[in-house]
C-alpha cells in the first residue's frame, strides 16, 4: 500500500481523501500509512484549509520505486 501512495504522489500533491478515491482503500488505512511514510521522511503534509496535501519530501524516491516495481514485474514473466 505504501508504494501504491508513493505512486500517486510521484504525480503531485494529493489529499487523503484523493488517495482513499485512486487507491479504493479505507481512510483509516491510507492515514495510518501517510504518517509511517510522514515519521521516515518520504512524505511531508501540507495543511490546505481542512485538509492536509501530502507530497513526496524527494522526487527521486519516486524514480526508485518505479524501478523496482518494473523489475518485480519483469522477474515475474520469466
Amino acid at each position: 500500500m505504501r508504494i501504491a501512495i508513493v505512486l500517486q504522489l510521484r504525480d503531485g500533491d494529493r489529499c487523503v481523501h484523493e488517495l482513499v478515491e485512486a487507491l479504493d482503500v479505507a481512510q483509516p488505512l491510507i492515514s495510518q500509512h501517510l504518517r509511517v511514510l510522514k515519521s521516515a521522511g518520504v512524505v511531508h503534509g501540507q495543511r490546505r484549509g481542512r485538509e492536509v496535501a501530502y507530497r513526496l519530501v524527494d522526487d527521486h524516491l519516486a524514480h526508485i520505486v518505479v524501478d523496482a516495481v518494473a523489475h518485480v514485474q519483469e522477474e515475474a514473466k520469466r
